[in-house]
């Protein structure tokens, strides 16, 4: 959530920067509102300090009230209380305002409104001119993946995975795994997949994104639709003590998503589906540390990318293209030569200050210092299926089978996949 009191402070920066998103905010209806709350408080206090005064004068004199001391100080309590619920329907509006608003994009990020104006920051060393199968012919063939078994359980755009297909996505996920723990330094964390609705809006997807969730009505509790979500609720409504920060998160857990955005779109195999793994990195760290987090979490993924031996290019995100709740992101994507398409296997994004108020999430600096606001950031590390989908369209031969990369074999126990 974006600072009400910066908003005020300097509104039209802050109508300028979601113009940039194509947004239309409602920054005058804001300003309205916090005034009127400056407002009521100072009417209400003056009649508690008009009711004290009158209280403290009748004690120092040790006497009783006056009629006409009974009827004002009725009158203010009777204000007082009018003034507080006009209060609370004013914050209740404000925060209402407030919670469907995105973050603001850096000023680095580049202005355009779609992904037309995204910026290729650099493509990998790598063919991107070798076409083969796509993946829903080669792994069916193989017997590694079944899309009308997926259909058959649970309807359109799931899929099952079988035998080495099962392996190998199992593989790819406990690899990344290993190599967040054990090189980058990151603490595995094994969250739940049902979600209360305060961590779902302190992580931004509610209220923004409620049709694209998937709810249990009778608990109020919401599948996850990425790590992110959880992992961004570990410290909500918490101070993190001095010193503890940065903190480094990784997750790997289905994502559940309705997807209706992808209607139109080319949804054959299993490229847009309604659940998948994912390993997820995250992170609290300082602000002025924030744009070298960024940078670092970048190169986790793309060295993720490189091991896998996967043709990738970095995309640096425009104004309009950015995530709800980011204020900066690039995306990862690997060719898929079967396809013969750019696949996104990473987002990586700072969130700057925008969750953690959303979520109360705070950190004391020093011992006894104000708290202040950690900044966020998240990626994926990678995302599942897609790279699954780029390392069998990659390794495809002559004969049909698919050679997986060398990194994999100590996880998988072969390095092919034959049909059997």
């Amino acid at each position: 959530m974006l600072s009400l009191e910066q908003i005020v402070r300097d509104p039209e920066n802050f109508r300028t920067a979601l113009v940039r998103r194509g947004e239309d905010p409602p920054i005058d209806k804001i300003v309205a509102l916090d005034s009127r709350r400056k407002e009521l408080i100072h009417l209400a206090d003056i009649d508690r300090a008009n009711r004290n005064r009158v209280s403290k004068a009748i004690g120092d004199e040790r006497r009783k009230p006056t009629t006409e001391e009974i009827t004002e100080m009725r009158a203010a309590g009777e204000r007082i209380k009018q003034l507080e619920l006009e209060l609370s329907a004013v914050f209740d509006e404000l925060q209402a305002t407030l919670l469907p608003i995105p973050n603001t994009p850096l000023a680095d990020v580049p202005d355009g409104l779609n992904e037309e104006s995204n910026l290729i920051e650099r493509t990998s060393t790598g063919k991107t001119d070798r076409h083969g199968n796509a993946h829903w012919d080669v792994a069916t063939k193989l017997g590694i993946l079944d899309l009308e078994a997926g259909a058959s359980i649970s309807g359109a755009r799931f899929y099952v995975l079988k035998g080495k297909g099962a392996r190998l996505q199992r593989a790819l996920a406990a690899w990344m795994l290993d190599v967040q723990t054990e090189e980058n330094g990151y603490l595995e964390i094994d969250p739940p997949l049902l979600i209360k609705q305060q961590t779902m809006v302190g992580s931004g997807n509610l209220p923004k994104f409620r049709d694209n969730l998937y709810r249990d009505e009778e608990t109020d509790l919401w599948l996850v639709p990425t790590a992110e979500v959880a992992l961004n609720g570990l410290h909500q409504g918490q101070i993190i003590d001095p010193g503890a920060l940065p903190l480094k998160y990784v997750a790997q857990t289905p994502s559940f998503r309705k997807e209706h955005t992808s209607a139109g779109r080319d949804v054959r195999g299993i490229k847009r589906v309604h659940q998948f793994e994912k390993v997820e990195m995250f992170r609290y760290v300082e602000p002025e540390h924030s744009e070298s987090a960024l940078e670092e979490m970048l190169t986790e993924a793309e060295g993720l990318c490189e091991r896998l031996g996967l043709t990738y290019r970095v995309v640096k995100l425009c104004a309009g293209d950015i995530g709800f709740q980011s204020a900066k992101t690039y995306d990862i994507e690997v060719w898929s030569p079967g396809s013969e398409e750019w696949l996104e296997v990473s987002s990586i994004s700072t969130c700057t200050d925008f969750q953690s108020r959303r979520n109360r999430t705070r950190y004391r600096p020093a011992d006894r210092a104000s708290t202040r606001l950690p900044h966020t950031l998240n990626g994926s590390g990678l995302a599942l299926p897609r790279v699954w989908i780029a390392v069998v369209e990659s390794g495809l031969q002559e004969d049909g089978s698919v050679v997986i990369p060398e990194v994999l074999t100590p996880y998988t126990g072969w390095s092919r996949i034959e049909s059997v």
